[in-house]
């Protein structure tokens, strides 16, 4: 018989029961929810914390001198470093001193006319590539130079990887907020700074493409006005950028030369025309032989001063109207039946070389085969090697006949190479 007691309390206990579930729900969703609320609020505070930081780094690094060497360049006094020139030399001097320099101090042997050619090249074009087979002394006649005249050049090994101009000047880290300087930006920047002749050396230029990572270079140092030569090494303005930076660019110096070394081997790429036909060319195919020079000392010239012998050797000198007659008849042989000519940039080229390289002490005939040889005959290689064989006697008796039989010997070589393809 159940007890008439539990009876009664039983539905009071379940509607207890009932109540407390209802209010424990309750209690659990109101924790729940504040706890939510407060996870909210430490997400949303936690937000702005770390966009506040943000805001402090990225001020912090606009703030920050992202180009710390050129910065400290910049510190510098008027003249600091600056150097002493001996601008009393001729451009024969010159090439002279310059090759007992390289043999008595350095213990490197060149022929005379390779050095009239280096330094006559220098007052045709911003660029000179020195090409032949490795162990030549390519690298060391740039070096060598830079140690004669007073100002180190500066030795770029080339990689195989590079593509664009920033391989060569170098590029902004977003996450340091500082530009990786390259030792050739710094030399360009500092280059500004005087009148130094300043050589800067791509070595192995070749083992990538020319044309591609010094594209930019190749575009502005054809521009007729210097100090519109600015190539872009930032693509923002900050305040404490260095002061010779404007809009991002930078001015390429009068007084900086380009030297490319090139190696012709199976490790390299063909440089292409537009390369060439902006360049001036030098081919060391063989070692000089050693010779007995006298100690000589350093000549430190100024560009200023370079430039003025370069521009008085032309008022000079000039391409007699007689060499100028037979390179136009030459040049129309070539059109006729090698369906090669070359334009008014390599003309003018030689206009510009052929002076010089007769104050440097050569003479006319060698400076015509020079050029001839390296700039124009060069485009006998873009010719089928089957048809270039085919006309190659008939060219070397045009040659013989144009200019005189034995005249240009560098030409000639050129070729009867192809006789015996």
């Amino acid at each position: 018989m159940i007890d008439p007691i539990y009876t009664n309390i039983t539905p009071a206990l379940d509607i207890w029961s009932t109540l407390t579930s209802h209010k424990m729900l309750f209690l659990y969703t109101a924790v729940l929810t504040a706890a939510l609320i407060i996870l909210m609020v430490l997400f949303i505070a936690r937000t702005a914390r770390a966009a506040r930081e943000r805001d402090e780094e990225k001020k912090r690094i606009t703030q920050k001198k992202r180009f710390s060497r050129l910065s400290e360049l910049d510190s510098r006094k008027p003249g600091e470093n600056a150097q002493s020139y001996d601008d009393t030399v001729s451009l024969a001097q010159l090439c002279e001193r310059f090759r007992d320099f390289s043999s008595g101090e350095l213990g490197l042997y060149y022929d005379i006319d390779v050095m009239r050619a280096f330094v006559s090249s220098l007052s045709v074009t911003r660029l000179v590539i020195m090409q032949g087979i490795s162990g030549t002394g390519k690298t060391s006649l740039a070096y060598a130079f830079g140690k004669f005249i007073g100002t180190d050049a500066v030795i770029v090994p080339v990689q195989p990887s590079w593509k664009d101009r920033s391989d060569l000047l170098g590029y902004y880290n977003e996450f340091t907020g500082v530009f990786t300087e390259t030792e050739l930006l710094y030399r360009l920047y500092e280059a500004a700074g005087n009148d130094n002749v300043c050589v800067l050396v791509l070595d192995e230029m070749n083992i990538a493409r020319v044309e591609y990572y010094f594209a930019e270079f190749l575009s502005l140092l054809e521009l007729p006005d210097p100090d519109s030569r600015r190539i872009e090494v930032i693509s923002d303005t900050r305040v404490n950028d260095p002061k010779r930076f404007e809009n991002g660019k930078m001015l390429i110096p009068r007084n900086v030369w380009f030297v490319g070394t090139a190696n012709n081997d199976d490790s390299t790429l063909a440089i292409s025309d537009k390369v060439y036909d902006r360049a001036m060319v030098i081919e060391l195919d063989r070692r000089a032989k050693s010779f007995t020079a006298p100690r000589t000392k350093a000549v430190p010239v100024s560009r200023t001063y370079l430039e003025s012998l370069f521009a008085s050797a032309r008022a000079e000198h000039s391409l007699s109207s007689g060499m100028q007659s037979k390179i136009e008849e030459f040049d129309r042989y070539l059109s006729e039946h090698m369906q090669i000519t070359f334009g008014n940039r390599i003309m003018r080229q030689t206009e510009q070389f052929v002076p010089v390289f007769i104050a440097c002490g050569g003479t006319e005939n060698a400076a015509v085969d020079l050029i001839m040889s390296k700039k124009v005959l060069r485009k006998l290689e873009t010719q089928n090697p089957v048809f270039v064989k085919s006309q190659a006697e008939g060219l070397l008796a045009e040659l013989d006949r144009v200019f005189g039989a034995g005249a240009l010997p560098l030409c000639a070589s050129a070729i009867a190479r192809y006789v015996s393809v």
